[in-house]
């Protein structure tokens, strides 16, 4: 049988993550945010194709995967194992990392709408927060699917979500978006279409006449905070 060595799997990994290109793509993943090959082949000062290549070898040795949206695809770290040893690394080297700085407008990347769920910063932060709190959690069906939790069911009918309605839609019930603005998730389907309609019928949020905008409104600011720990 020609089973691989412990120390050979390590050197083949290594010799992945060392080729600096390589090396600095996944530093710029660590933050836990996507990015396209493109931005990815900028990061790294190489040309595109060759940038392909070096994500094709790092998906190989299952150091980053690619999620699809639409027609663009992202790339991000594979598991949170990746995360610890470049982590790990990064100690060991003492260099700091330049934070991920979005070009976004304000308005847009604060809160906007996502056809008809919500998406920027506080869309992000508030998965995050039903995640944390058990509300939500990775469905088996793949595809980035959610599944609705016990304590999710009572805290976000406390919210005035219309469970009910979000179940019996015709579409996927929740998913995660990847978020073009913050690279990460926000919650979509018919459970965040639910979740919008129910933070404007309260009054939490407030439409732009002109744009996709979303304007917190002062309750808003104050619930957002007092349940959920989102400064804004």
């Amino acid at each position: 049988m020609n089973v691989e060595s412990a120390d050979a799997a390590v050197a083949r990994i290594a010799a992945a993550i060392g080729e600096p290109a390589r090396t600095r793509m996944l530093f710029c993943l660590l933050d836990g945010r996507a990015r396209t090959s493109t931005e990815l082949a900028a990061v790294a000062e190489v040309a595109p194709p060759t940038a392909s290549a070096h994500l094709n070898r790092l998906k190989t040795e299952n150091l980053v995967a690619m999620q699809a949206q639409g027609k663009h695809r992202y790339y991000v770290l594979k598991s949170a194992q990746v995360a610890r040893a470049l982590e790990g690394m990064s100690v060991l080297a003492g260099t700091p990392r330049a934070s991920f700085q979005p070009s976004t407008p304000g308005p847009y990347r604060l809160a906007r709408t996502c056809y008809d769920h919500m998406a920027g910063r506080i869309a992000v932060e508030l998965l995050d927060r039903f995640r944390s709190l058990r509300w939500l959690r990775a469905s088996s069906d793949g595809a980035n699917g959610l599944e609705l939790m016990q304590e999710g069911h009572a805290g976000l009918a406390a919210l005035g979500v219309d469970l009910d309605a979000a179940h019996s839609a015709r579409r996927r019930f929740a998913y995660g978006c990847l978020d073009w603005s913050e690279r990460r998730m926000h919650l979509a389907g018919a459970l965040g279409s639910a979740l919008l309609k129910a933070l404007r019928a309260r009054h939490w949020l407030e439409s732009e006449l002109d744009n996709r905008a979303l304007t917190i409104a002062p309750r808003g600011r104050r619930e957002l905070g007092q349940r959920f720990h989102i400064e804004i």
